[in-house]
């Protein structure tokens, strides 16, 4: 594949604060720690402070990876995880929720940037281990969110009344979306090597979070990658005296709130709002949120309550039944993760800015937040089009009329523009509006009224001229549409809609090296990839 870079800026598809974040604008600056860049790796290592306990990570990832994904069967990923035990061993992360199929195609983006992004630091670094690690947001109970995907214009989905945490759900009801995505997938080229995958992730697991590693696991094993399951009692006992805290003190709420008015101040979209409690209660079944009525700590849509004393005792005992919400999540995984990094989505860096002054109290490192790389990826019959069309890439993030005014102006044989006519015009009513003026200084404003409704007609007119060369060019023109239904699926971005299943079936593993290949995530570029 051959690739091609755009500014972020230059697509309009990324909010002005990440833009401002990318763009070292100074009054971000005391909502993140390290810039994005090697010199922010460089600093951050200098006083990297590691609290995770790194025998109890390697034990509890042994213990996930089991007999589902052997690690004699995967050398490097096997030798990564027996790094995590070394002082001078850190992790790059990135997290997801657990959508079937792998969702959209940047579920698979995120995860190539925290790998490439590994591979980069240790070649700054050679004297210290960068390990990618994919985060399942398996304590999520938003179902919705993850039982379906879209593939090649069908959206494929997992009809099934789940509750709790999705990664607790057995998969043993998607027989109908198995059959369905495979069916799309069809048996050219690797279709079948594809469907083998997903046949075994989601036929062989009890549970969908093993699904998603096998998954995930055949796609990125091989690179090392590192899939980690936090929905675990040893992991979350490391986090009990924050859990505890936090509930009991409300200290998350109080330090987000201030931090969300000065942000709001910016301008910056919140994207996240803290509760007084951001934890739930974790049951089989049950992730219901913790609030505090009545002199009580209760579970809501249950009859479960504690008094202090009795929570303090239920986190000691059964911290695992203790899940963070969206602004605790980040803080567990900095607690039990030697980590240095987070790759996340452009909602995802806006939202983590909200929560440094958070990691401050609780005396946390703050990692070095990566904006993911984003991609478009056109196929040789789309790159054609495009070519005899003359669009550059960055054209192609116009709306399809824009593109089209574009290319019938640059086109023509016939000058649309009135840009010269209107010069013309108007130099001649400045002199109306003088000579209205002198002779009576209440006139002007009439002058000046008459002179902007002309402007509008010359504007209608100027649109008509478009119009009218449109229609002598429609077979051509027609061609924008076709490019953008191939390239911006539902007028969105492609890797925001459509799932990596058909790239994988036309270019097998290939398809992953070449993003691994191509991304650069400390360029902070659009990247184009085309045949």
């Amino acid at each position: 594949m051959d690739a091609l870079y755009i500014n972020y800026k230059d697509t309009g598809s990324f909010s002005p604060t990440v833009i401002d974040y990318l763009e070292n604008h100074p009054a971000l600056r005391p909502f993140y720690g390290h810039r994005p860049d090697f010199n922010g790796f460089s600093e951050i290592l200098k006083n990297k402070k590691v609290i995770a306990n790194r025998e109890v990570l390697v034990e509890v990832l042994q213990k996930q990876y089991g007999d589902g994904v052997p690690l004699n069967s995967l050398p490097l990923l096997s030798q990564n995880i027996q790094l995590l035990k070394s002082n001078n061993t850190y992790t790059v992360t990135t997290g997801h929720q657990l959508n079937i199929f792998a969702g959209p195609l940047y579920f698979i983006y995120k995860i190539v940037t925290a790998i490439k992004l590994a591979q980069q630091l240790k070649v700054a670094h050679p004297d210290k281990n960068f390990i990618p690690v994919y985060w399942m947001a398996s304590e999520d109970h938003d179902f919705a969110e993850i039982n379906y995907t879209n593939i090649g214009g069908k959206k494929v989905h997992w009809w099934y009344e789940a509750s709790g945490a999705t990664g607790r759900i057995n998969p043993e009801t998607m027989r109908q979306a198995i059959n369905q995505y495979k069916g799309v997938l069809g048996i050219a080229n690797h279709a079948t090597e594809l469907g083998e995958i997903i046949e075994k992730a989601y036929t062989r697991f009890e549970k969908l979070a093993d699904a998603t590693r096998y998954l995930v696991n055949a796609l990125f094993g091989h690179y090392g990658l590192v899939v980690m399951d936090a929905d675990d009692h040893q992991f979350k006992s490391q986090f009990a005296q924050i859990m505890e805290q936090d509930i009991l003190g409300q200290h998350s709420f109080n330090n987000i709130i201030k931090t969300n008015e000065a942000l709001t101040k910016l301008g910056v979209h919140i994207q996240v709002n803290p509760r007084e409690i951001n934890f739930f209660y974790l049951l089989e079944g049950l992730r219901e949120r913790i609030v505090f009525e009545e002199g009580l700590y209760k579970v809501l849509n249950t009859e479960i309550s504690f008094t202090e004393a009795a929570l303090k005792e239920e986190i000691r005992q059964f911290p695992e039944r203790f899940s963070p919400n969206v602004v605790m999540r980040p803080l567990y995984q900095e607690c039990i993760l030697p980590n240095i990094a987070y790759i996340g989505g452009g909602a995802e860096v806006v939202y983590w800015l909200e929560l440094k002054s958070n990691f401050d109290y609780y005396k946390v490192d703050f990692p070095i937040l990566i904006l993911r790389n984003s991609a478009l990826v056109i196929n040789r019959a789309t790159a054609s089009k495009i070519n005899k069309m003359e669009l550059k890439p960055v054209d192609l993030f116009l709306d399809a009329d824009a593109i089209k005014n574009n290319w019938i102006k640059k086109h023509s044989n016939h000058t649309l523009n009135l840009a010269g006519e209107w010069r013309e015009l108007n130099a001649i009513f400045e002199k109306v509006k003088l000579r209205s003026y002198k002779i009576d200084a209440t006139l002007a404003p009439s002058a000046a009224a008459v002179q902007a409704r002309l402007k509008h007609a010359i504007d209608n007119l100027e649109k008509k001229l478009v119009k009218a060369e449109k229609k002598n060019f429609e077979t051509r023109l027609n061609q924008v549409e076709s490019i953008k239904g191939d390239l911006f699926p539902k007028n969105s971005l492609q890797e925001r809609s459509e799932n990596f299943g058909l790239f994988y079936v036309k270019w097998g593993q290939q398809f992953i090296d070449e993003l691994v290949n191509h991304f650069e995530p400390l360029d902070f570029k659009f990247t184009v990839l085309s045949e």
